[in-house]
């Protein structure tokens, strides 16, 4: 955990001392819920993220300086641009690597953590999408939009913990491929399988068992489950293509107004649906995208904010959130007013 930090302030000095630029030569989470009772990229099932030679370019994370690390914890963008450059060069990092190095695992975080911030400061959304170049503009607005209406499931929140345990996640390339057989065999877009798998538990890393009592990484309750699910609900396979089954069977196959009405039913609120959909608009216009999200870690939305759960948390029962927070103040990301 010490050296994903120490990552995080590298990418935090990238992006002050000007590691990459503003112009692009172009002039521009807990689980939501549980099923009940876009144009595809139409590539195979199978097939792997682009090179990292044809998306945006980043600076290489074999030349990275050495920054000594000047904090253990998150410091909130303190300006509009501030934000915006800390984004841009988070983002790059994130998606130029292809491997799960510490540093793009780290600017993967970054990203995560300034959207959310971003989220919560609605008069510097277009002054941060006006600073960042053209090919993360769109992103922006749809990190925001999809943010804020997943925000808007909550109502209440809880001064506890829940019970889970926090684990790796899936290899990415055979989540991918999960997604691709269930765009191929069931006709439901890709993209939208996978920001329905980052929204329910974070890619499978939250393993643990909802009040509803859905279970698995795409959060199946068990009558749902009896009539859509084949093999293991654990299993990200048998449950990936489980919900590809359900929203096709829920009209998720037939355009932009059937998916809608199929996302609905998989989880009956509005801004669900805006969030999956706006999640997924990430990835249509760039799959390597995907690389960035699969690596966002999993963070709780309490009473005192935003908190941290890394791989390793594992708890059998709820723990309240100040005692959680003064044990680990480094998880203690940011409250509603930062």
């Amino acid at each position: 955990m010490r050296r994903l930090l120490g990552a995080l302030t590298v990418v935090a000095v990238l992006a002050a001392t000007g590691a990459c630029s503003d112009d692009d030569g172009g002039g521009d989470v807990g689980p939501a819920g549980s099923p009940s009772g876009s144009a595809s990229t139409g590539s195979p099932d199978g097939e792997t993220l682009r090179s990292p030679t044809d998306g945006p370019t980043g600076a290489p994370e074999q030349q990275l300086p050495q920054a000594p690390p000047v904090t253990e914890r998150f410091v909130p963008a303190r300006t509009p641009r501030e934000l915006a450059t800390r984004l841009t060069v988070a983002e790059d990092l994130a998606r130029a690597s292809a491997d799960g190095g510490e540093v793009r695992r780290a600017a993967a975080f970054e990203t995560q953590l300034l959207y959310r911030q971003l989220a919560r400061r609605p008069a510097w959304e277009e002054r941060v999408r006006a600073a960042v170049p053209r090919r993360y503009r769109a992103d922006v607005s749809a990190h925001v939009h999809a943010r804020r209406s997943l925000r808007s499931l909550h109502t209440t929140l809880t001064d506890e913990l829940p019970a889970w345990r926090i684990a790796e996640p899936a290899p990415l390339a055979d989540l991918l491929r999960f997604y691709r057989k269930g765009e191929r065999v069931h006709g439901v877009p890709w993209e939208v399988l996978a920001a329905i798998n980052l929204v329910e538990t974070g890619f499978g890393r939250i393993r643990g068992v909802s009040s509803a009592g859905a279970q698995g990484p795409m959060q199946f309750i068990p009558s749902t489950w009896a009539a859509y699910g084949e093999g293991d609900v654990d299993d990200p396979h048998d449950a990936i293509l489980a919900a590809a089954r359900y929203l096709a069977a829920s009209g998720g196959a037939g355009g932009r107004d059937g998916l809608e009405d199929a996302l609905y039913s998989y989880n009956n609120h509005s801004g669900y649906v805006a969030g999956i959909l706006a999640y997924a608009s990430v990835l249509e216009r760039d799959p390597q995208a995907l690389r960035t999200l699969s690596a966002w870690q999993i963070i709780y939305l309490s009473t005192i904010g935003d908190l941290w759960l890394p791989v390793g948390y594992d708890e059998e029962r709820p723990v309240p959130v100040r005692r959680y927070a003064r044990q680990h103040p480094e998880r203690h990301l940011g409250t509603a007013t930062d």
